[in-house]
């Protein structure tokens, strides 16, 4: 099972999500920004780590939100999802084809990663 950290990075009302890019698995559908761990690392460190990489922004992570279990075809995940502040730098397409705010009603208009929808799930129920 591959460990994985995403970030819940909010602004008041809106949540920050990021569209895959073309080209790889799960191509063009909407997720959490984050990635998998790398061996000796924490959650929290690769959080850190994955923020700066895939969108050039320095994060605190501020305790889980939720994990996540999900079975693709070519890989099961185990996610786990941290509430994290930007502490320096805007987001940036560094990695992912776009960046976006928004709400939790407005969800239903984005297709999500299958793991990533049980987290839009939890956050309209809030």
């Amino acid at each position: 099972m591959m460990e994985v950290a995403a970030a819940l990075i909010m602004r008041k009302e809106r949540f920050m999500v990021c569209r895959r890019p073309a080209g790889k698995a799960r191509a063009l559908l909407w997720e959490f920004a984050g990635g998998k761990l790398e061996p000796g690392e924490t959650g929290e460190q690769a959080l850190v780590r994955e923020c700066r990489e895939e969108l050039g922004i320095e994060v605190r992570p501020m305790g889980v939100f939720m994990e996540v279990v999900h079975a693709y075809p070519d890989v099961t995940i185990h996610m786990t999802v941290y509430r994290a502040a930007i502490t320096q730098g805007e987001p940036q397409c560094l990695e992912h084809s776009e960046i976006r705010f928004i709400t939790a009603d407005e969800a239903e208009n984005y297709a999500f990663c299958p793991a990533d929808q049980a987290v839009v799930g939890r956050l309209k129920s809030l």
